[in-house]
């Protein structure tokens, strides 16, 4: 079975940026697709980003595209997320996720291994 754990979470102003962590442990998530999800206070939890287990192909919310960034370092057996130009609307707990299913990357019920989750919080 496969752990994992986020980090890289934190409080940061409007404009600035993070790298969220996600190292997996047990065994190999090579053949996982990985995502990133987050749950803002009174929301459900939504999807945010996701990357395909070669790491080729990503896929991003709009509200992502083009200031959040998916990559993953199969030889630490870790994902990232980098976050540009954070807004307070970002402000959630992120969570990574192993997808284990056939199931479309933007669904969460494709994902079935999750992490803790990481605090991230954007001061206006």
């Amino acid at each position: 079975q496969v752990q994992l754990v986020e980090s890289g979470g934190g409080l940061v102003q409007a404009g600035g940026s993070l790298r969220l962590s996600c190292a997996a442990s047990g065994r190999t998530f090579s053949n996982y697709g990985m995502g990133w999800f987050r749950q803002a206070p009174g929301k459900e939890r939504e999807f945010v980003a996701a990357i395909s287990w070669s790491g080729v192909n990503t896929y991003y919310t709009d509200s992502a595209k083009g200031r959040f960034t998916i990559s993953g370092d199969k030889a630490k057996n870790t994902v990232y997320l980098q976050m540009n130009n954070l807004k307070p609307e970002d402000t959630a707990v992120y969570y990574c996720a192993a997808k284990t299913t056939l199931r479309n990357y933007y669904q969460e019920t494709s994902y079935t291994i999750w992490g803790q989750g990481t605090q991230v919080t954007v001061s206006s």
